[in-house]
């Protein structure tokens, strides 16, 4: 079984856990001009053409796959236990860092439901809020977590997105507008 990763210090893990964040986007690594031709079969798999095919440049998923949702040992250490394989997951790597976890140890799953592919820019404002940003009360009512109790509120949906994306993929990746997988999934219970 494979693991996937999200941003804690923007709070998307916890929005996964708790059913807000239900997609997500992954940048495919193509040339700034590449031409590209995405084709599902009736197999589901993908036909792909491009100038220059890269390494990621298939869906790291499947339609129906189930995923570990990663987290430290530490924060799921009630569920999991102390112990496995004889050892303690207090000396783990994956005690405080959720890059070394074991995926059959961890408690939640997701299973991703669809797949496609547009432009970074092509986010709808309920896509938006499906990618983890919230609506809130205050003047600009959109936001995310960042942190010690602290937020980043914006006007739109898409202006919070655009912020969120810079802020885990580096700056400019929204200006840059590139391809992006798109995964749509649902936790499963």
């Amino acid at each position: 079984m494979k693991k996937i990763l999200f941003n804690d210090r923007y709070g998307l893990t916890e929005a996964v856990l708790s059913g807000r964040k239900t997609m997500t986007r992954c940048i495919i690594p193509l040339c700034e001009n590449d031409l590209i031709f995405l084709k599902v079969t009736d197999g589901g798999e993908w036909l792909f053409s491009s100038r220059t095919c890269l390494d990621g440049a298939f869906p790291a998923y499947k339609i129906g796959e189930e995923l570990a949702v990663a987290q430290k040992y530490k924060d799921v250490r009630d569920i999991i236990g102390d112990v496995h394989d004889g050892k303690s997951i207090k000396f783990a790597g994956g005690w405080s860092n959720k890059m070394f976890v074991s995926a059959e140890l961890m408690p939640h799953r997701i299973r991703i439901a669809h797949i496609c592919v547009e432009r970074l820019k092509d986010i709808t404002d309920e896509d938006c809020l499906r990618e983890g940003i919230v609506k809130t009360d205050c003047v600009a009512p959109y936001g995310f977590p960042v942190g010690n109790g602290k937020w980043k509120n914006y006007r739109t949906p898409q202006d919070a997105f655009a912020c969120l994306i810079d802020s885990i993929s580096g700056r400019g990746t929204w200006q840059k507008n590139p391809w992006v997988w798109v995964y749509e999934f649902e936790l499963v219970k």
